[in-house]
Protein backbone atom coordinates (compact mmCIF):
# COMPACT_ATOMS: atom_id res chain seq x y z
CA UNK A 1 0.00 0.00 0.00
CA UNK A 2 1.99 3.06 -0.91
CA UNK A 3 -0.44 5.50 -0.06
CA UNK A 4 0.32 4.25 3.73
CA UNK A 5 4.17 3.36 3.55
CA UNK A 6 5.52 6.24 5.36
CA UNK A 7 3.07 5.60 8.82
CA UNK A 8 5.15 4.71 11.46
CA UNK A 9 8.04 3.67 9.55
CA UNK A 10 10.04 7.55 9.17
CA UNK A 11 9.60 7.83 5.85
CA UNK A 12 9.66 10.91 3.78
CA UNK A 13 5.86 12.26 3.48
CA UNK A 14 4.45 13.11 -0.03
CA UNK A 15 4.79 16.28 -1.08
CA UNK A 16 2.43 19.33 -1.66
CA UNK A 17 1.63 20.72 -5.36
CA UNK A 18 -0.01 24.04 -5.72
CA UNK A 19 -1.16 25.23 -9.08
CA UNK A 20 -1.42 29.10 -8.33
CA UNK A 21 -3.02 30.36 -11.25
CA UNK A 22 -4.82 33.86 -11.81
CA UNK A 23 -8.37 32.51 -11.89
CA UNK A 24 -8.47 29.32 -9.80
CA UNK A 25 -5.89 27.75 -8.05
CA UNK A 26 -5.56 23.57 -7.82
CA UNK A 27 -4.05 21.58 -4.92
CA UNK A 28 -3.16 18.55 -3.75
CA UNK A 29 -0.65 15.59 -2.93
CA UNK A 30 2.50 14.15 -5.15
CA UNK A 31 0.95 10.94 -6.63
CA UNK A 32 -2.39 11.46 -6.60
CA UNK A 33 -3.95 11.32 -9.78
CA UNK A 34 -5.75 14.82 -9.32
CA UNK A 35 -6.12 18.03 -7.27
CA UNK A 36 -7.74 17.65 -3.71
CA UNK A 37 -9.56 21.15 -4.14
CA UNK A 38 -9.85 23.47 -7.03
CA UNK A 39 -10.59 27.03 -5.45
CA UNK A 40 -10.99 30.80 -6.45
CA UNK A 41 -7.16 32.29 -6.12
CA UNK A 42 -9.07 35.11 -3.61
CA UNK A 43 -9.09 36.01 -0.09
CA UNK A 44 -11.59 37.44 1.82
CA UNK A 45 -10.45 40.98 3.23
CA UNK A 46 -11.74 41.86 6.85
CA UNK A 47 -14.48 44.76 7.20
CA UNK A 48 -17.80 45.27 7.86
CA UNK A 49 -18.40 44.41 3.93
CA UNK A 50 -16.02 41.05 3.37
CA UNK A 51 -14.41 41.83 0.20
CA UNK A 52 -13.06 39.03 -2.19
CA UNK A 53 -9.71 39.88 -3.51
CA UNK A 54 -7.56 37.72 -6.03
CA UNK A 55 -4.13 37.16 -4.83
CA UNK A 56 -3.03 38.14 -8.07
CA UNK A 57 -4.18 41.11 -7.61
CA UNK A 58 -1.46 44.06 -5.65
CA UNK A 59 -0.50 47.12 -5.87
CA UNK A 60 3.63 47.58 -5.73
CA UNK A 61 3.31 47.22 -2.32
CA UNK A 62 4.49 43.87 -1.34
CA UNK A 63 4.34 43.86 1.70
CA UNK A 64 0.11 43.17 0.42
CA UNK A 65 1.25 40.77 -1.73
CA UNK A 66 2.69 39.14 1.41
CA UNK A 67 -0.41 39.51 3.40
CA UNK A 68 -2.95 38.46 0.85
CA UNK A 69 -0.45 34.86 -0.15
CA UNK A 70 0.53 34.10 3.93
CA UNK A 71 -3.88 34.19 4.29
CA UNK A 72 -4.76 32.17 0.86
CA UNK A 73 -1.81 29.75 1.88
CA UNK A 74 -3.36 29.24 5.38
CA UNK A 75 -6.49 28.60 3.70
CA UNK A 76 -5.04 25.64 1.49
CA UNK A 77 -2.97 24.10 4.46
CA UNK A 78 -5.51 23.98 7.25
CA UNK A 79 -9.10 24.08 5.28
CA UNK A 80 -8.15 22.05 2.33
CA UNK A 81 -5.03 19.69 2.97
CA UNK A 82 -5.35 19.47 6.68
CA UNK A 83 -1.18 18.64 6.99
CA UNK A 84 1.42 20.21 8.41
CA UNK A 85 3.12 22.26 6.50
CA UNK A 86 6.49 21.44 8.16
CA UNK A 87 6.63 17.91 7.19
CA UNK A 88 5.93 18.65 3.52
CA UNK A 89 8.26 19.47 0.39
CA UNK A 90 6.29 21.92 -1.72
CA UNK A 91 5.99 21.97 -5.61
CA UNK A 92 4.79 25.18 -7.39
CA UNK A 93 3.66 24.77 -10.92
CA UNK A 94 4.44 28.06 -12.34
CA UNK A 95 3.70 29.90 -15.56
CA UNK A 96 7.14 30.95 -17.37
CA UNK A 97 5.44 35.05 -17.14
CA UNK A 98 5.62 34.68 -13.11
CA UNK A 99 6.85 37.97 -12.43
CA UNK A 100 10.05 37.33 -10.05
CA UNK A 101 8.99 39.81 -7.31
CA UNK A 102 5.69 37.22 -6.50
CA UNK A 103 7.78 33.95 -6.87
CA UNK A 104 10.05 35.50 -4.33
CA UNK A 105 7.33 36.98 -1.82
CA UNK A 106 5.60 33.29 -2.13
CA UNK A 107 9.22 31.65 -1.58
CA UNK A 108 8.87 33.76 1.51
CA UNK A 109 6.11 33.36 2.55
CA UNK A 110 6.42 29.07 2.50
CA UNK A 111 9.88 29.30 4.43
CA UNK A 112 9.73 32.03 6.85
CA UNK A 113 6.30 32.03 7.71
CA UNK A 114 5.52 27.95 7.07
CA UNK A 115 8.66 26.81 7.44
CA UNK A 116 8.38 24.10 4.63
CA UNK A 117 11.10 22.08 4.23
CA UNK A 118 11.78 22.50 0.78
CA UNK A 119 10.52 24.48 -2.85
CA UNK A 120 10.67 23.55 -6.72
CA UNK A 121 9.39 25.89 -8.96
CA UNK A 122 8.31 23.43 -12.05
CA UNK A 123 7.25 25.25 -15.28
CA UNK A 124 3.74 24.73 -16.21
CA UNK A 125 4.83 23.78 -19.93
CA UNK A 126 6.91 21.13 -19.30
CA UNK A 127 5.10 20.04 -16.44
CA UNK A 128 1.84 18.79 -19.07
CA UNK A 129 4.47 17.33 -21.14
CA UNK A 130 5.33 14.63 -18.29
CA UNK A 131 1.67 13.39 -18.26
CA UNK A 132 2.26 12.29 -21.94
CA UNK A 133 5.26 10.26 -21.70
CA UNK A 134 6.88 12.52 -24.20
CA UNK A 135 10.03 14.23 -24.46
CA UNK A 136 8.69 17.13 -27.34
CA UNK A 137 5.56 18.92 -27.44
CA UNK A 138 4.07 22.58 -28.60
CA UNK A 139 2.08 23.63 -25.58
CA UNK A 140 -0.33 26.30 -25.31
CA UNK A 141 -1.65 27.52 -22.28
CA UNK A 142 -5.09 28.87 -22.85
CA UNK A 143 -5.67 30.60 -19.06
CA UNK A 144 -7.24 33.11 -17.57
CA UNK A 145 -4.99 36.27 -18.35
CA UNK A 146 -3.51 35.28 -21.65
CA UNK A 147 -2.38 32.33 -23.89
CA UNK A 148 1.08 31.53 -23.84
CA UNK A 149 2.68 28.99 -26.27
CA UNK A 150 6.28 27.53 -25.32
CA UNK A 151 7.64 24.68 -27.14
CA UNK A 152 9.68 22.03 -25.36
CA UNK A 153 11.90 20.09 -27.45
CA UNK A 154 13.77 17.04 -25.35
CA UNK A 155 12.81 18.01 -22.61
CA UNK A 156 14.35 21.62 -22.98
CA UNK A 157 11.56 24.72 -22.88
CA UNK A 158 12.64 26.82 -26.18
CA UNK A 159 12.19 29.74 -23.99
CA UNK A 160 13.07 31.97 -27.21
CA UNK A 161 10.10 30.92 -28.79
CA UNK A 162 7.46 31.64 -27.00
CA UNK A 163 4.49 33.54 -27.74
CA UNK A 164 1.82 35.30 -25.85
CA UNK A 165 -1.26 37.21 -26.57
CA UNK A 166 -3.66 38.91 -23.68
CA UNK A 167 -6.54 36.78 -24.80
CA UNK A 168 -8.32 34.47 -22.26
CA UNK A 169 -10.96 34.03 -20.08
CA UNK A 170 -10.68 37.39 -18.43
CA UNK A 171 -11.18 39.17 -22.38
CA UNK A 172 -13.96 36.81 -22.75
CA UNK A 173 -15.35 37.85 -19.53
CA UNK A 174 -15.16 41.09 -20.15
CA UNK A 175 -16.56 41.50 -23.49
CA UNK A 176 -19.74 39.09 -22.71
CA UNK A 177 -20.51 41.25 -19.82
CA UNK A 178 -20.62 44.32 -21.93
CA UNK A 179 -22.52 42.49 -24.16
CA UNK A 180 -25.08 41.45 -21.79
CA UNK A 181 -25.85 44.78 -20.56
CA UNK A 182 -26.17 46.30 -24.05
CA UNK A 183 -28.32 43.52 -25.83
CA UNK A 184 -30.10 41.47 -22.89
CA UNK A 185 -33.45 42.41 -21.45
CA UNK A 186 -34.60 40.55 -17.81
CA UNK A 187 -37.63 39.32 -16.76
CA UNK A 188 -38.62 39.77 -13.34
CA UNK A 189 -42.06 39.12 -11.30
CA UNK A 190 -43.55 42.45 -11.47
CA UNK A 191 -42.37 43.22 -15.08
CA UNK A 192 -40.69 41.52 -18.55
CA UNK A 193 -38.37 43.26 -20.99
CA UNK A 194 -36.35 45.05 -18.81
CA UNK A 195 -32.90 46.14 -19.38
CA UNK A 196 -30.39 44.49 -17.49
CA UNK A 197 -28.90 47.95 -16.02
CA UNK A 198 -31.81 49.03 -14.79
CA UNK A 199 -32.42 46.01 -13.11
CA UNK A 200 -28.86 44.85 -11.86
CA UNK A 201 -25.96 48.04 -10.90
CA UNK A 202 -23.42 44.68 -12.43
CA UNK A 203 -22.79 41.39 -12.76
CA UNK A 204 -20.49 39.62 -10.30
CA UNK A 205 -17.65 37.84 -12.56
CA UNK A 206 -18.76 34.49 -10.75
CA UNK A 207 -22.07 34.90 -12.71
CA UNK A 208 -20.30 35.81 -16.27
CA UNK A 209 -18.21 32.92 -15.97
CA UNK A 210 -21.21 30.59 -15.05
CA UNK A 211 -23.19 31.91 -18.23
CA UNK A 212 -20.09 30.85 -20.50
CA UNK A 213 -19.67 28.00 -19.42
CA UNK A 214 -23.54 27.22 -19.60
CA UNK A 215 -24.43 28.58 -22.74
CA UNK A 216 -21.30 29.75 -24.60
CA UNK A 217 -19.52 28.08 -27.12
CA UNK A 218 -17.04 28.04 -30.28
CA UNK A 219 -18.46 27.53 -34.16
CA UNK A 220 -16.80 25.73 -36.24
CA UNK A 221 -14.40 27.06 -39.14
CA UNK A 222 -16.85 27.95 -41.82
CA UNK A 223 -19.18 29.77 -39.53
CA UNK A 224 -16.52 31.58 -38.23
CA UNK A 225 -15.02 33.12 -41.61
CA UNK A 226 -18.45 33.95 -42.27
CA UNK A 227 -19.21 36.04 -39.23
CA UNK A 228 -15.88 37.37 -39.47
CA UNK A 229 -16.38 38.48 -42.77
CA UNK A 230 -20.27 40.14 -41.94
CA UNK A 231 -18.17 41.61 -38.91
CA UNK A 232 -15.64 43.65 -40.81
CA UNK A 233 -17.55 44.00 -44.43
CA UNK A 234 -17.97 47.84 -44.49
CA UNK A 235 -20.23 47.60 -47.36
CA UNK A 236 -22.76 45.54 -45.45
CA UNK A 237 -22.96 42.84 -48.35
CA UNK A 238 -22.13 40.13 -46.18
CA UNK A 239 -24.66 37.48 -44.83
CA UNK A 240 -24.23 36.68 -41.15
CA UNK A 241 -24.99 32.96 -40.49
CA UNK A 242 -27.95 32.31 -38.47
CA UNK A 243 -27.29 32.35 -34.86
CA UNK A 244 -28.14 29.57 -32.60
CA UNK A 245 -31.60 29.60 -30.06
CA UNK A 246 -32.05 32.25 -27.31
CA UNK A 247 -31.84 30.61 -24.11
CA UNK A 248 -33.31 32.02 -20.60
CA UNK A 249 -30.27 31.69 -17.44
CA UNK A 250 -32.46 32.20 -14.12
CA UNK A 251 -30.66 34.54 -11.80
CA UNK A 252 -31.09 34.52 -8.33
CA UNK A 253 -34.21 32.62 -8.38
CA UNK A 254 -36.35 35.73 -9.18
CA UNK A 255 -34.74 37.47 -12.09
CA UNK A 256 -34.31 35.46 -15.76
CA UNK A 257 -31.94 37.01 -18.26
CA UNK A 258 -32.55 36.23 -22.02
CA UNK A 259 -29.39 35.66 -23.78
CA UNK A 260 -29.45 36.36 -27.90
CA UNK A 261 -27.69 33.31 -29.80
CA UNK A 262 -25.53 35.92 -31.29
CA UNK A 263 -23.68 36.54 -28.20
CA UNK A 264 -23.78 32.96 -27.34
CA UNK A 265 -20.96 32.34 -30.23
CA UNK A 266 -20.00 35.09 -32.56
CA UNK A 267 -19.84 37.90 -30.89
CA UNK A 268 -17.73 36.72 -27.87
CA UNK A 269 -16.31 33.46 -28.89
CA UNK A 270 -15.08 34.35 -32.16
CA UNK A 271 -12.58 36.89 -30.35
CA UNK A 272 -9.93 34.32 -29.70
CA UNK A 273 -9.11 33.84 -33.44
CA UNK A 274 -9.92 37.19 -34.77
CA UNK A 275 -6.90 38.58 -35.86
CA UNK A 276 -5.61 42.23 -34.12
CA UNK A 277 -3.71 45.16 -35.98
CA UNK A 278 -0.46 42.68 -36.01
CA UNK A 279 -1.93 39.87 -37.42
CA UNK A 280 -1.85 38.12 -34.07
CA UNK A 281 -4.43 35.27 -33.09
CA UNK A 282 -4.89 32.69 -30.63
CA UNK A 283 -4.32 30.57 -34.23
CA UNK A 284 -1.27 32.29 -35.34
CA UNK A 285 1.04 31.89 -31.85
CA UNK A 286 1.53 27.87 -32.49
CA UNK A 287 2.41 28.68 -36.11
CA UNK A 288 4.88 31.88 -35.25
CA UNK A 289 6.51 29.75 -32.32
CA UNK A 290 6.90 27.31 -34.97
CA UNK A 291 8.87 29.39 -37.19
CA UNK A 292 11.19 31.00 -34.25
CA UNK A 293 12.23 27.03 -33.24
CA UNK A 294 15.20 25.33 -34.79
CA UNK A 295 13.92 23.87 -38.46
CA UNK A 296 15.07 20.36 -37.60
CA UNK A 297 12.49 20.46 -34.44
CA UNK A 298 9.76 21.49 -36.39
CA UNK A 299 7.78 18.72 -37.45
CA UNK A 300 8.40 17.15 -34.34
CA UNK A 301 6.55 19.80 -32.32
CA UNK A 302 3.85 20.29 -35.24
CA UNK A 303 3.03 17.10 -34.65
CA UNK A 304 2.51 16.70 -30.99
CA UNK A 305 0.08 19.89 -29.97
CA UNK A 306 -0.57 19.90 -25.99
CA UNK A 307 -3.58 22.49 -25.49
CA UNK A 308 -4.14 22.83 -21.65
CA UNK A 309 -5.67 25.98 -19.29
CA UNK A 310 -9.67 26.60 -18.68
CA UNK A 311 -10.47 28.30 -21.88
CA UNK A 312 -9.34 25.46 -23.89
CA UNK A 313 -12.93 23.12 -22.27
CA UNK A 314 -14.71 25.50 -24.67
CA UNK A 315 -17.06 23.58 -26.07
CA UNK A 316 -15.75 23.03 -30.37
CA UNK A 317 -12.33 25.15 -28.99
CA UNK A 318 -10.19 22.26 -30.09
CA UNK A 319 -11.65 21.57 -33.55
CA UNK A 320 -11.30 24.95 -34.25
CA UNK A 321 -8.33 25.79 -33.14
CA UNK A 322 -6.54 22.80 -35.11
CA UNK A 323 -8.80 23.86 -38.77
CA UNK A 324 -7.33 27.75 -37.78
CA UNK A 325 -3.75 26.51 -37.86
CA UNK A 326 -3.92 24.07 -41.13
CA UNK A 327 -6.10 27.40 -42.82
CA UNK A 328 -2.98 29.49 -41.79
CA UNK A 329 -0.28 27.22 -42.45
CA UNK A 330 -1.18 27.53 -46.37
CA UNK A 331 -0.56 30.87 -46.61
CA UNK A 332 2.53 32.18 -48.17
CA UNK A 333 3.72 33.75 -44.62
CA UNK A 334 4.30 30.37 -43.67
CA UNK A 335 4.26 28.41 -46.37
CA UNK A 336 7.57 29.35 -47.08
CA UNK A 337 8.99 28.19 -43.85
CA UNK A 338 6.95 25.47 -43.05
CA UNK A 339 7.88 22.44 -45.00
CA UNK A 340 5.58 20.25 -43.01
CA UNK A 341 1.96 21.27 -41.99
CA UNK A 342 1.16 18.06 -40.48
CA UNK A 343 -0.97 19.01 -37.08
CA UNK A 344 -1.92 16.74 -34.11
CA UNK A 345 -3.29 17.45 -30.93
CA UNK A 346 -2.79 15.04 -27.80
CA UNK A 347 -5.26 14.03 -25.43
CA UNK A 348 -3.37 14.23 -22.10
CA UNK A 349 -4.94 12.26 -18.72
CA UNK A 350 -6.45 15.08 -17.38
CA UNK A 351 -8.60 17.92 -17.89
CA UNK A 352 -6.94 20.99 -19.40
CA UNK A 353 -7.16 22.88 -16.61
CA UNK A 354 -5.73 20.23 -14.36
CA UNK A 355 -2.98 18.53 -16.48
CA UNK A 356 -0.13 21.12 -15.54
CA UNK A 357 -0.74 20.21 -11.48
CA UNK A 358 -1.02 16.79 -13.16
CA UNK A 359 2.48 16.49 -14.23
CA UNK A 360 3.57 18.52 -11.03
CA UNK A 361 2.25 15.40 -8.93
CA UNK A 362 3.91 13.10 -11.10
CA UNK A 363 7.39 15.08 -10.26
CA UNK A 364 6.89 15.54 -7.00
CA UNK A 365 6.34 11.88 -6.72
CA UNK A 366 9.69 11.43 -7.34
CA UNK A 367 11.43 11.62 -3.95
CA UNK A 368 15.18 11.66 -4.99
CA UNK A 369 15.10 13.88 -7.75
CA UNK A 370 12.47 16.45 -5.52
CA UNK A 371 15.09 16.33 -3.01
CA UNK A 372 18.24 17.13 -5.39
CA UNK A 373 16.01 19.81 -7.26
CA UNK A 374 13.87 21.76 -4.89
CA UNK A 375 15.68 24.80 -2.93
CA UNK A 376 16.47 23.65 0.77
CA UNK A 377 14.87 26.04 3.74
CA UNK A 378 18.73 26.05 4.98
CA UNK A 379 20.12 27.09 1.80
CA UNK A 380 17.72 29.91 1.47
CA UNK A 381 18.08 31.35 5.37
CA UNK A 382 22.10 31.10 3.74
CA UNK A 383 21.74 33.13 0.44
CA UNK A 384 18.02 35.03 0.90
CA UNK A 385 17.30 34.52 -2.87
CA UNK A 386 15.34 32.19 -5.09
CA UNK A 387 17.25 30.96 -7.83
CA UNK A 388 15.60 30.54 -11.23
CA UNK A 389 15.37 27.72 -13.12
CA UNK A 390 16.01 29.03 -16.58
CA UNK A 391 18.20 31.65 -15.33
CA UNK A 392 21.75 30.64 -17.02
CA UNK A 393 23.95 32.79 -14.83
CA UNK A 394 22.69 31.29 -11.84
CA UNK A 395 24.31 28.89 -9.99
CA UNK A 396 22.76 25.01 -9.26
CA UNK A 397 21.85 24.57 -5.37
CA UNK A 398 24.59 22.73 -3.56
CA UNK A 399 21.63 20.10 -2.71
CA UNK A 400 22.13 18.70 -6.42
CA UNK A 401 25.77 17.46 -5.86
CA UNK A 402 25.05 16.08 -2.27
CA UNK A 403 23.30 13.65 -3.92
CA UNK A 404 25.00 10.54 -5.41
CA UNK A 405 21.94 9.61 -7.77
CA UNK A 406 21.83 10.85 -11.24
CA UNK A 407 18.38 11.74 -12.51
CA UNK A 408 16.71 11.29 -15.59
CA UNK A 409 17.77 12.82 -18.88
CA UNK A 410 14.33 14.89 -19.27
CA UNK A 411 14.68 16.76 -15.80
CA UNK A 412 18.34 16.71 -15.58
CA UNK A 413 18.32 18.70 -18.84
CA UNK A 414 15.01 21.15 -17.60
CA UNK A 415 16.25 22.07 -14.98
CA UNK A 416 19.49 22.59 -15.54
CA UNK A 417 21.47 25.62 -14.45
CA UNK A 418 24.99 25.23 -15.90
CA UNK A 419 26.57 27.01 -18.64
Amino acid sequence: MPLFEGLGSGGEKTAVVIDLGSSYTKCGFAGETGPRCIIPSEVQKPGLQQVSVKVVQYHINTDELYSNLKDFIHMLYFRHLLVNPRDRRVVIVESVLCPSHFRETLTKVLFKHFEVPSVLFAPSHLMSVLTLGINSALVMDCGYTETLVLPVYEGIPILSAWEALPMGGKAIHKELESLLVEQCTVDTESSTGQSLPAVISSIPEEVVEDIKVRTCFVSDLQRGLKIQEAKFNLEGTAECPAPPPDVNYPLDGEKIIHIKGSIRWDSVMEMLFEQDNEEKSVATLVLDALVKCPIDTRKVLAENLVVIGGTAMLPGFLHRLLAEIRLLAEKPRYQQVLSSRTFRVHSPPAKPNCTAWLGGAIFGALQDILGSRSISRDQYNQTGRTPDWCCLSTPPPESMYDTGKTPPPLMKRAFSTEK
